[in-house]
Order: structure tokens, then C-alpha cells, then sequence
């Protein structure tokens, strides 16, 4: 990359063309501003997805509103150019984390990508104050916006990786909601927005750098069009209507919450906690506990008791089917049970045999 911000095709006079071209690429950005502030702070619908949603268009306007002012005006001042480039640094992280708060139905935002959002605008503090584009162009053009661009493309893989069930029905022919085609769309518009920018970077093809803006601006127009023409939008979320009584999941989300609930049991053995309670598995997995169990009970036929309790004998076998310097008792505090007499029961009921007896049993004759 010999610069990573190409030269503007247009530099002083307007033409008609020039015009319509500003207008239309402007007022998309425009547009998609005052959608993602609704959706951060007026829309009824307060729920993460919503919030992550009304971020992501409001980067997205940053960055878009920037290219249009850069494309036809070289000479404005290097701060925008910053901010705008800067603000690339969110779509990706953004994206993501919208796509998979659809998908997995997320209340609430993980310790994780709160770390994550707080490491980008660190780097962008350390980067961007002693660093400024103004003064350091070369470092900018040959080092960060390379390295800005890679992050925003690492995180639209994440991104498609996370979609994997929509693809599979998709292969299957498998009929999609409405809020997984919604999601499926977010994605294709912003990878097109990613993909027009670098190959105007890269210079692979001329004068694509406004087919960011513009791509972004037809989407929206589209969007808003759509909207006004179903005069509903409450099934373009995951979220809505999802109760436990009324609701089930699909069977492909059922598999991906248990595959994440054992992973969590094996790796951190969270049933030697004897206080364990199914709200600390559902926070564990990011769903709510009612749906936990309803996904234990439809899927494992298994209450949530039981589940925890299968983990516990599992380990205690383990333990007593080695020379140990435990007691039975003592196996029994290990594994998460809270007295002798629940450890005993539980144990036969699960294994059919007492501790005793499994002990004797594997136990090899000398």
C-alpha cells in the first residue's frame, strides 16, 4: 500500500453529476446518523441488540461522511480524516458483536468485548494524540490505516464464521426469519462497504473510493423504503416476542447453548461449586435462566439439578477409581456436594451402585 488514502477524483468545480452524486452519498450517511441515534437512545425497544445496532450505524456515518467530504473536497482539514479513520476501528467490533447478540440472543454485554471496545479506544488515545494525522502522514498512509483496515477485516470474518447456521439453512433450503435475513443483509453491506474501500486503497479499481458512501446510502434508502412498506419492524430482532412460555428455540441454537455449557463445565469445572446455581450457568453461556432450563428439559430431558449432578459423580469416579489419600466423604466435598448423605444418594441413583460398592468394583485384586 503506497497510500492508503487515494487522491479525490473531483477537486474544485461541481458538475450536475458531481452534484447529484454529493447529495445522494451525503444524505445516506445523513440518514444512517440519525437511524443509529434512535436506536441508541429513543427506540422502545431497550434491549443490546438494539444499542449495538444504533453504534454501529453511527461509526459506519463517521466514516462514510468522511469519505464524501474527502472525495470532494482534498483540502479539509486532517483532524476529520482522523476521526473518520479512526471510527473504522468500531464497524468491525460492532458488527460482530451485533451478529452474535442476534443469534445467541445476549442480553447483557460480556466482560469480553467490554475489554475489547476499551483496548480500541486506547490504541486510538496512545495512536492518535501524540501521533496526529496532521503531522505524521506517512506513518498513517504506510502503518495505521493498513493496520485499521486488517482489524475491520478480521472481525468480518469473525462475523461470517458466526453466521455458519444461517448458511447451513441456506444450503438446506431451509426457510430464514425475518431478523436472520436482516442480519445476513447488516453483513453483505458492510463487507461491500469494506471491500470498496480497499480496492480504492489498493487501487484496483478507479474511483471506487465513493462506492463505499454510495453502497452505504442505496442500502439505507432501500432499508427505510422496506420498512415503511411492511409498517412493522418487531420481527427484524431475535429479541422480540422471545418468552419462555410462548417461545422455543430452534434446534441449531439449542445445539450451540449446550456445546457452550459443556465446554464451560469441562474446562472450568464450575459443578465444584456446591452454591452453584442455574443462574450462574445461564450467565456463564449469556442467555436467561428460564430459557437454560427449558433448553436442559427439551433437549437433554434433564432439569438443571440433575445436569450438575451427572458432572459431580462423573468426578468422583474418577477419584475413587484412584489410590487416593481421600475419604469417601472428603471425594464427595470435592466434586461439589454438600453433605454425605446427598453425595451417597445422588451417587446410587446416577450409577446404580453406592461409593462403597464402586470402589470395590474397580477397585483390581492384588
Amino acid at each position: 500500500m503506497k497510500n492508503a488514502l487515494p487522491k479525490p477524483v473531483i477537486t474544485t468545480t461541481m458538475t450536475l453529476g458531481n452534484n447529484l452524486l454529493f447529495f445522494f452519498s451525503t444524505l445516506g450517511a445523513f440518514n444512517a446518523l440519525i437511524i443509529g441515534i434512535y436506536f441508541l437512545c429513543f427506540t422502545a425497544k431497550k434491549n443490546l441488540s438494539n444499542y449495538l445496532l444504533g453504534a454501529l450505524l453511527i461509526v459506519l456515518s463517521i466514516r462514510v461522511g468522511k469519505s464524501v467530504a474527502y472525495f470532494f473536497d482534498y483540502n479539509i482539514p486532517r483532524i476529520i480524516l482522523q476521526i473518520g479513520l479512526t471510527a473504522c476501528l468500531f464497524i468491525g467490533p460492532f458488527l460482530y458483536f451485533y451478529v452474535k447478540t442476534e443469534m445467541q440472543q445476549i442480553r447483557k454485554l460480556p466482560v469480553s468485548w467490554k475489554l475489547q471496545l476499551t483496548g480500541w479506544l486506547a490504541m486510538i488515545l496512545i495512536a492518535g494524540l501524540p501521533f496526529p494525522y496532521a503531522t505524521f502522514p506517512y506513518l498513517w498512509t504506510h502503518y495505521i490505516i493498513p493496520a485499521i483496515y486488517l482489524q475491520w477485516g478480521i472481525y468480518i470474518g469473525l462475523t461470517i464464521t458466526s453466521l455458519h447456521p444461517l448458511f447451513k439453512k441456506i444450503r438446506t433450503r431451509e426457510q430464514l426469519k425475518p431478523f436472520e435475513k436482516w442480519v445476513l443483509a447488516i453483513c453483505a453491506t458492510i463487507s461491500l462497504i469494506f471491500i470498496a474501500y480497499v480496492w480504492s486503497i489498493m487501487k484496483i479499481t478507479k474511483g471506487s473510493y465513493i462506492t463505499g458512501p454510495l453502497y452505504f446510502s442505496l442500502v439505507t434508502y432501500l432499508a427505510i423504503c422496506i420498512l415503511l412498506y411492511r409498517k412493522k419492524a418487531n420481527d427484524l430482532s431475535s429479541f422480540t416476542g422471545q418468552k419462555y412460555g410462548d417461545k422455543k428455540l430452534n434446534e441449531d441454537d439449542a445445539v450451540q447453548v449446550i456445546a457452550r455449557l459443556q465446554t464451560a463445565m469441562k474446562e472450568k469445572e464450575l459443578f465444584r461449586n456446591p452454591n452453584l446455581k442455574v443462574g450462574d450457568l445461564a450467565r456463564e453461556v449469556n442467555i436467561p435462566s428460564h430459557q437454560l432450563s427449558r433448553i436442559l428439559n427439551d433437549s437433554l430431558q434433564k432439569n438443571f439439578t440433575l445436569f450438575v449432578n451427572e458432572y459431580r459423580v462423573n468426578a468422583a469416579c474418577k477419584m475413587l477409581s484412584r489410590q487416593t489419600n481421600f475419604t469417601i466423604e472428603a471425594v464427595g466435598d470435592e466434586v461439589g456436594f454438600n453433605s454425605k448423605s446427598t453425595f451417597f444418594a445422588t451417587f446410587k441413583k446416577i450409577k446404580g451402585l453406592t461409593p462403597n460398592a464402586f470402589i470395590k468394583e474397580t477397585t483390581p485384586d492384588l
